[in-house]
């Protein structure tokens, strides 16, 4: 169950998106990943609460494709974070054909949160729980 409110966003698929194959090339899902994680912690105040000492750290990603993406089709990007342990979090994202309603990729990345010096996990404070559950 997630544990912060669904971001989304339609992404215009553009012509520097298209691999050899005629489709989105795989990389660039995933770079779409980041960048709407990062959208997202930002848009929630998480950059502000987490102070300049610390930040997240991608440990691991998984994707899974079930359907190619065409130039200038319209994409809707959702993201979420699913938890929040004690120094990790698991963000889970869907990409969806806005014109047919089709899942193309299923994803998810568990990042860590650490010490911007040390680059040693350090415990996600609280005012960044806050940040995706206010409740």
């Amino acid at each position: 169950m997630p544990i912060s409110p669904i971001y989304s966003k339609t992404i215009h698929i553009p012509e520097s998106a298209i691999d050899e194959n005629g489709h989105v090339n795989n990389v660039t899902y995933v770079q779409w990943m980041q960048d709407i994680a990062v959208e997202h912690y930002a848009s929630i105040g998480g950059i502000e609460a987490q102070g300049a000492d610390s930040t997240w750290v991608v440990r691991e990603h998984k994707i899974e494709y079930f359907l190619p993406a065409f130039l200038s089709e319209e994409i809707e990007v959702k993201t979420w974070v699913e938890n929040i342990r004690r120094v990790r979090s698991l963000r889970k994202y869907e990409f969806t054909r806005t014109s047919d309603g089709k899942t193309l990729v299923k994803g998810e990345t568990d990042w860590v949160f650490v010490d911007v010096k040390t680059g040693s996990p350090r415990a996600v404070p609280e005012a960044v729980i806050k940040v995706f559950n206010p409740s």
